[in-house]
């Protein structure tokens, strides 16, 4: 549904100055781009359960798929989203596959969000 009560300006003003200081700001467009395909990684369900108990500890698919009552094959799809988006890395040991967060910047795009939606 759309909201009708938008508020607006009443006359047509452009601040040029104002203009002049953001598009010197703005991003690249391909920098833009790859901003909205990460955002839209966070846009999943199951792999924001992911990252949430990857941002408790490292683990393994199978432990992954006992915690979230999924298959390994459909965990292990949602894990190549999140590595090919540089949210995840893992790590082998033996025969077992390991994955943990794949830096700081992911706990913290992970605990501004939370922060957001708890306000």
């Amino acid at each position: 549904m759309a909201d009708n009560n938008i508020e607006k300006c009443s006359i047509d003003c452009i601040h040029e100055e104002v203009l002049k200081k953001v598009k010197a700001c703005l991003p690249q467009e391909e920098t833009l781009y790859d901003l909205a395909e990460l955002f839209k990684v966070f846009g999943d369900t199951t792999r924001v359960k992911i990252l949430c108990a990857l941002f408790e500890s490292e683990m393994c698919v199978c432990d992954i798929a006992n915690l979230l009552n999924m298959t390994q094959s459909a965990v292990s799809h949602q894990l190549r989203v999140l590595k090919s988006a540089r949210l995840v890395k893992y790590r082998r040991d033996g025969k077992v596959v390991y994955y943990s967060l794949c830096d700081e910047h992911v706990i913290h795009i992970f605990n501004e969000g939370l922060n957001h939606v708890q306000e």
